[in-house]
């Protein structure tokens, strides 16, 4: 009988310990999640009162991350470029990691030249008080989004700057109305780009990415490097391996190596995964950075009219093993319309042609026989006079 009841009391004390622990564990649980919530309400009062945050603030900071602009205002105050100018460090230490990215309403390019004193015409900028170990060209395929643009180079100028690179920016727009070709015009870019400097870098980016970590270097690999791992539309994961889309960067030697872009994709989709077999087929791997550091915001918009999706994209990537060395860099045919050096920018216009070639005539393309009267801007065809005064005071002279 005593052991009975012995027996009895050890399973109710053991039942009565588990009981004690679940309940333990679910108060902890939701301890933290009380914490949590003041925590937010708190943040939401501190930014509220101290006006850090709003619609009219594109720099906002909360605790997603940093202004861009925080750590560059030393550098305005920096004077002219000198002779023997020691190198920067290997690790810029402007760089802050996150950054938080908003798009508000109202800004527009005259706001961004003057957050950005020391960017040149055309674009251009060289840290003031070091020489940069790195030269990095930005491709930005484009026609007709303009309101996307302006985003990108409110955050990307100083992104950049951060780094302490030797950079320049380009626009590369198609002209006229027929389908796009965003491969075909990298091709160009990378053509252009290499024509006005010896780049050693030259990254091919969206419009409609941001970057949201600085960490995230705008400088070559060994190999051919995806930038865009993690953006925000894919839940901030690689969607698949062979992924090569959004931000990607190659040295001169790369794309000689892989033979550029294929040329022949128009419209929308394939021509990401081409680029990503091409590295394969060029004996380079693609290296990434970490997923905590490749993270991109995307610019929410509709597909655009002129770049639907390409029905025969598949079919053409079963053939890039044949077509790659057939259709590429060494193909590309394509005329000039205009140059144009922007405050921010350069933007070079093209003509690409059709699917039928060049010089081939489109159903209805409107092709102009120059550069359109319209630039991929809001601001006129040549710069305000105004942001030309700014661009000439602060042109470092030594450029």
């Amino acid at each position: 009988m005593a052991t009975w009841l012995q027996s009895k009391w050890r399973y109710l004390f053991m039942f009565l310990g588990v009981q004690l622990v679940v309940m333990a564990l679910l108060s902890r649980e939701g301890y933290h999640k009380r914490v949590s919530y003041f925590i937010r309400i708190f943040r939401k009062l501190e930014i509220t009162a101290t006006g850090t945050s709003g619609a009219g603030s594109p720099h906002a900071r909360n605790h997603t991350g940093s202004d861009v602009y925080a750590n560059l205002s030393l550098l305005a105050k920096a004077h002219g470029r000198g002779e023997n100018m020691p190198y920067c460090p290997k690790t810029s230490p402007l760089i802050g990691g996150p950054i938080h990215v908003s798009f508000p309403s109202g800004l527009t390019l005259a706001q961004v030249a003057r957050k950005n004193p020391l960017v040149v015409l055309g674009g251009r900028y060289r840290p003031p008080d070091c020489e940069a170990r790195h030269r990095t060209a930005i491709i930005i395929p484009h026609r007709n989004r303009e309101h996307h643009l302006k985003f990108l180079l409110y955050y990307l100028h100083p992104f950049l700057q951060r780094q302490q690179l030797n950079y320049g920016i380009y626009i590369i727009h198609q002209a006229g109305n027929y389908t796009f070709n965003r491969a075909k015009l990298m091709n160009v870019g990378f053509r252009e780009a290499m024509r006005e400097e010896d780049w050693d870098c030259l990254f091919f980016h969206d419009v409609d990415l941001i970057p949201e970590d600085d960490r995230n270097t705008y400088m070559c690999d060994a190999n051919p490097k995806h930038a865009a791992i993690a953006m925000d539309k894919f839940g901030y994961k690689l969607p698949y391996k062979m992924y090569f889309g959004g931000v990607s960067a190659l040295s001169p030697l790369h794309y000689l190596k892989m033979n550029g872009f294929p040329n022949n994709y128009w419209g929308w989709g394939g021509e990401d995964d081409d680029i990503g077999v091409r590295v394969s087929l060029g004996g380079m791997f693609i290296s990434r950075p970490s997923v905590k550091v490749g993270r991109y915001k995307m610019i929410k918009h509709k597909l655009d009219k002129g770049n639907d999706v390409n029905p025969r994209r598949f079919n053409m990537l079963a053939k890039t093993r044949q077509t790659w060395k057939l259709d590429g860099m060494n193909t590309v045919e394509y005329e000039v319309l205009s140059r144009d050096h922007f405050p921010l920018y350069t933007n070079i216009t093209v003509h690409i042609g059709t699917e039928a070639g060049l010089h081939a005539m489109a159903p209805s393309p409107k092709i102009p026989a120059k550069a359109p009267a319209k630039p991929p801007v809001e601001a006129p065809t040549k710069p305000p006079a105004k942001l030309q005064q700014e661009q000439q005071q602060n042109q470092p002279t030594n450029h």
